[in-house]
């Protein structure tokens, strides 16, 4: 299993950037996929995440009104639209996945089998 990671860039505050991910090497569906970021000097994050089955949603108090994850599990992609984006975003931004269905919350990081690239993001002030 393959996901890559696309789209990030160098942006002002206040604007907007629009992250995609795709998988690719499996021929079975997600239970789960999720946005995770790792700023320099600190260690990776959730901030976003979604259950496909019954697109339940979550969203890093940091994040919360900002950005919108979104995906389609048939089609192999996931996105995460980052609107006023803020110098304290800026980060590698990763795109993971979780295979296994039930069990721990979609918000345990240590739940996610594989993992894409990363795509670096820059906010300037």
């Amino acid at each position: 299993v393959q996901l890559q990671a696309s789209g990030g860039g160098l942006v002002q505050a206040g604007g907007s950037l629009k992250l995609s991910c795709a998988v690719s090497g499996r021929s079975f569906m997600s239970y789960a996929m999720g946005w995770f970021r790792q700023a320099p000097g600190e260690e990776r994050e959730l901030i976003a995440a979604i259950r496909w089955s019954g697109e339940v949603t979550y969203y890093a108090d940091t994040v919360q009104g900002r950005f919108t994850i979104s995906g389609d599990n048939a089609k192999n992609t996931l996105y995460l639209q980052m609107n006023n984006l803020k110098p304290e975003d800026t980060a590698v931004y990763y795109c993971a996945e979780r295979v296994r269905i039930g069990g721990p919350p979609i918000t345990d990081r240590s739940e996610y089998e594989y993992w894409g690239q990363g795509t670096l993001v820059t906010v300037s002030s």
